[in-house]
Order: C-alpha cells, then structure tokens, then sequence
C-alpha cells in the first residue's frame, strides 16, 4: 500500500444487541408457558424464554414485567424485536404497556487486514490497554471517557462492546490509524534489524 492512498474502509458487523424494557404490568409466568408459541418455562429460576423467528431474538421474561432481549444485529431491530414480543404478550390476555426502552450493550467484531504485536501496542498504550497473556489472548482497551471496550487479537480481529452500535463503529475507525502506526514502526524495526 502506497503512502498517499486512502486506507480501505473497516467492513465492521454488529453481531448482537442487548436490549432492556419493561411492560408495566404483572406476568403470569405459568399461562405464558401453557399458551404462549416458542416459549420455554424455567420455573426454578423464575422466567420465561422467548424466542422469536423474525427478527431472530431471545427475550428472557420475569413476572415482574421486565424483559431482556438479545441477539439482534441492529438497534432498530432489537426494538422491533421488542415491540413483537410485547404484543405476543398482549395477545395472551396481559394489560401491556410497552416502555422504558433501552440498549445496554452492542457486540461488534471486525478484522484488520495486518497483525498486531500486542506487546509493543500494550507499551505505547499503557494506561488504557492491559494484555496479560497468561489470562487472556488479547489486550483489553478501555476508552476511558465513553462506555466502550476493545479486545484486540494478534491476528487482527477486534471485538468491541458498547452501549451504542453508532458509537461502537465510530472507536473501530478511530483505533484503525493508531494499528497502522504501530504496523509500520514494527515493520521499520524488523527491517533495520535485517
């Protein structure tokens, strides 16, 4: 790659959004179970699983009205998602309000087309990035001002977690010129030491 070329931009998938809502009213885990489709009742630990086929989400119900969703791949459709599981809901007899609406967190990977020598990158970024190679095959980069997360691999796959998927391809772009940096030191060290 030439100099004075534009990088190629990060192909970066959001692989699952975890969203959180309540119903604003009681739930009778055990009519859910016997007349809700695609349910699965687990009375010891007090909840209900749902599964939806489009979009493809789990929701995990609680008889106090609160629901956890996961496993959609966007934002918009991890509300969707909820919306469709509350008016399962409200078709089984149940007064539901949808509200308190939230995303609480946004798993996105993507994948560098060059390695990184996390050694070298953990030196230069000492106090966000921690690598204890002992414990775990990445190096863990903390944003400290934002809410996101980075686990970066030797190979050049990062995996990021955030509360926000905009926000979660933002922190993948912004790390991008930084690995290069790191790329090109390392190749002019290797080259002087031939």
């Amino acid at each position: 790659m030439e100099a004075g070329s534009e990088p190629l931009p990060l192909d970066i998938l959001i692989t699952n959004v975890v969203c959180v809502f309540r119903v604003r009213c009681h739930l009778d885990l055990r009519h859910i179970a016997l007349k809700g489709a695609n349910v699965m009742y687990k009375r010891d630990e007090g909840k209900v699983v749902m599964k939806l086929r489009r979009p493809r989400v789990t929701a995990t119900i609680w008889s106090s009205g609160k629901i956890i969703s996961t496993g959609a791949t966007s934002e918009d459709e991890a509300k969707i998602g909820a919306r469709k599981c509350a008016r399962c809901l409200q078709k089984l007899g149940f007064q539901v309000r949808f509200g308190a609406f939230r995303v609480v967190n946004v798993l996105a990977v993507c994948s560098m087309p060059f390695e990184i020598r996390l050694p070298d990158f953990t030196k230069q970024q000492r106090p966000l990035a921690s690598y204890e190679p002992e414990l775990h095959p990445a190096v863990n980069f903390k944003i400290k001002p934002l809410t996101a997360s980075m686990q970066i691999f030797s190979t050049g796959s990062i995996t990021i977690t955030d509360t926000s998927g905009e926000q979660s391809t933002e922190r993948a772009e912004g790390a991008r010129p930084e690995m290069r940096r790191k790329k090109t030191e390392t190749t002019e060290l290797l080259a002087m030491a031939k």
